[in-house]
């Protein structure tokens, strides 16, 4: 039986705390209860208020007490699949084989643990209709994705022999793919390259890590477009294709992406001694994408314009810190 997909339980787990217990928050706590739950679904659990504490509805922050009496109702999830869903998509490129769509921050690309719906993938089997299916009954047309709260351009396979090629030019790394980063700190070179392996990170699974031995090879390469106050903003070029790469490359440099707190960035940002405006979201987009049109062997070029919360961030940003805001759009006219 898989993880976390279990029989529906007729009556609530129930545990009570003992003195060893007390004190761990709740998701930990149950998380030792029920080895045989993921976190993420003891988590889902208690958001969708199926973990009550003393008859009370719980919430996840709660620290356990000594003698609480704490019931879990396991429910089944689904059966997860691939349905239309009529969701807006910004189409930026297609032809018979390809289609390259601007992936909104906050949106998930296929569907996986704690995620049925609302997906990009729901989002183009409504548009599109019928994609390859060389990436499974979950993820088809998929050939690369992007993180959740990551933007920007994303390639799609609309047929099988189309899928097969994008991804032989992934492989091989023809693929040409351009981010934009703001990150913490100056970097006192104007160009770089980051050629740290990426592994998982066994203490937080959540997060991939740069210090491991046992890590996949990877490069990132980057150059500085503008400088401000404990700030910079990169153009980044991959050469490989790592969860969480770009992110992970940068923290490990000691420049988290604005925004992205799973990687080290501050949740209260500073700079120059002064607070800036938080961002909900992490400052990083796929701007621009380079690639052989499967049937023709064409090249095709797509870029995404910056999001324009990212641009108005960039403006507040500037009128916080007093710095020249200008300087940004000579930097961005090309990804404006």
């Amino acid at each position: 039986m898989r993880r976390d997909y279990l029989p529906t339980v007729s009556s609530p787990r129930q545990f009570t705390v003992t003195p060893t217990e007390a004190g761990q928050r709740l998701d930990v706590y149950l998380a030792h209860q029920l080895p045989e739950l993921s976190r993420t679904r003891i988590q889902e659990l208690i958001h969708q208020g199926l973990v009550r504490i003393n008859g009370g509805i719980a919430k996840r922050s709660h620290r356990v007490v000594v003698g609480e009496v704490i019931a879990v109702e396991v429910l089944a999830r689904p059966p997860l699949e691939a349905v239309p869903e009529a969701l807006p998509l910004e189409i930026l490129y297609q032809d018979d084989d390809v289609v390259v769509v601007n992936k909104p921050a906050g949106m998930v690309v296929h569907a996986g643990a704690g995620t049925a719906s609302g997906t990009l993938v729901n989002a183009l089997l409504h548009h599109l209709g019928k994609l390859s299916g060389v990436g499974g009954e979950l993820r088809p047309g998929i050939v690369h994705r992007l993180d959740k709260a990551t933007s920007g351009v994303l390639v799609v396979a609309r047929n099988d022999a189309a899928h097969r090629s994008l991804a032989e030019q992934f492989r091989s790394r023809s693929v040409e793919k351009t981010y934009l980063a703001l990150v913490h700190g100056r970097l006192k070179h104007d160009t770089g390259s980051i050629g740290l392996p990426i592994a998982r990170d066994l203490r937080r699974r959540t997060r991939m890590t740069a210090r491991r031995r046992a890590g996949r090879e990877a490069r990132t390469d980057w150059r500085v477009l503008a400088r401000l106050d404990g700030l910079t903003l990169v153009e980044v070029r991959l050469h490989t294709g790592r969860t969480h790469q770009i992110r992970v490359h940068f923290s490990a440099l000691g420049h988290p992406i604005v925004g992205d707190t799973l990687y080290g960035a501050p949740r209260e940002p500073r700079a120059a001694d002064r607070p800036f405006p938080q961002l909900p979201r992490n400052f990083l987009h796929a701007a621009h994408i380079r690639f052989l049109q499967p049937r023709t062997l064409a090249i095709v070029e797509v870029s995404a314009p910056l999001p324009i919360e990212l641009r108005r961030y960039l403006d507040a940003l500037a009128a916080a810190l007093g710095a020249d805001a200008p300087r940004f759009d000579a930097a961005l006219r090309s990804y404006l």
